[in-house]
């Protein structure tokens, strides 16, 4: 066999070159103009949230939001054992203490019985993951870190549209992270975004995301004024261009997510009956999974051989 299967291949259609192709050919609001406040408008409406503020990556928005949440030294962030390298580091990036918490079986992630084991006095923040496009025990996670006073962060990097009931994620928190990577659920090649119905947060994101600057009067890169730097920032922001293509995308995600279900039930009927071999990915009752990965569990004796025939 001389042909291979991509790990992934990105949905794209000729909107997302229409959109990006109108903002290189105005000439001008490349890094920041409209598309970046329409796309973060539609965001904030699809997951029925008040604010979003839209970063150049998932990681740097997680990075900002423990920032803006005051998180930093002394303090501990609990997270999952099991998740992208993004998650333990963010904490890190703060000055805090990335304090790891085991996962559940049925989710993949965060049990909330050791999250309870872990909480010290020194615990700030739980960032709990939803994993693969499955969300997590989120409700008792939530109902935890209100008990606690705790600081509640969704990493819903990989479960855009992704809902407990009727609700989605990235809305039982105090903020969520999401990331638009090339191997999300819809994807502006990088970039990220934070969600959140407080305006104090959001405010404090936008000067993290742009260097600090106060750009409520006047646009940086149409003003002759050199600008207010009231905090210390980053730049961390989302170009126009990319910025288009993610408004291009989000337009087609209910396509997009259909499409991964679709795909994930068909991995089903073809796997369904190696039930004594491998245990297929599924979500409790009531839980709307995009299936962002596929991740299937096998004995531990054939784990190793079966991962080296696939990637062969």
């Amino acid at each position: 066999m001389s042909w291979k299967i991509p790990l992934f291949k990105i949905c794209w259609d000729e909107d997302d070159i229409n959109y990006v192709t109108n903002v290189i050919s105005s000439g001008m609001n490349w890094a920041v103009g409209a598309y970046v406040e329409k796309f973060e408008g539609m965001i904030s409406e699809y997951l029925g949230v008040k604010r979003c503020v839209a970063f150049n990556s998932g990681t740097s928005a997680l990075h900002a939001t423990l920032l803006a949440h005051e998180i930093g030294p002394g303090d501990e962030v609990i997270v999952p054992s099991f998740t992208f390298i993004a998650t333990a580091n963010a904490p890190l990036f703060a000055g805090a203490k990335p304090v790891f918490a085991d996962i559940e079986e049925e989710t993949f992630g965060l049990d909330p019985d050791d999250v309870s084991n872990k909480i010290s006095p020194r615990t700030k923040a739980i960032i709990p993951i939803h994993y693969g496009g499955c969300p997590c025990r989120i409700k008792e996670l939530k109902d935890m870190a209100d008990d606690r006073k705790l600081v509640l962060i969704e990493d819903a990097a990989e479960a855009f549209g992704a809902s407990v009931g009727d609700q989605k994620v990235g809305t039982f928190g105090s903020s969520a992270i999401l990331s638009f990577c090339q191997n999300k659920i819809i994807t502006t090649g990088e970039g990220g975004a934070v969600v959140m119905n407080s305006e104090e947060i959001c405010e404090r994101l936008k000067l993290i995301r742009s260097h600090g600057r106060d750009d409520s009067h006047a646009d940086y890169f149409l003003s002759p004024d050199s600008g207010r730097y009231v905090a210390l920032g980053y730049n961390f922001r989302l170009s126009n261009i990319l910025a288009a293509l993610g408004v291009s995308q989000l337009r087609k995600v209910d396509r997009i997510i259909r499409d991964r279900q679709r795909k994930a039930a068909l991995y089903y009927s073809k796997l369904k009956n190696l039930n004594n071999k491998v245990i297929l990915p599924g979500s409790p009752a009531g839980y709307r999974h995009v299936y962002q990965i596929y991740t299937i569990r096998v004995d531990a004796n054939i784990r190793n051989e079966l991962q080296s025939g696939l990637a062969e």
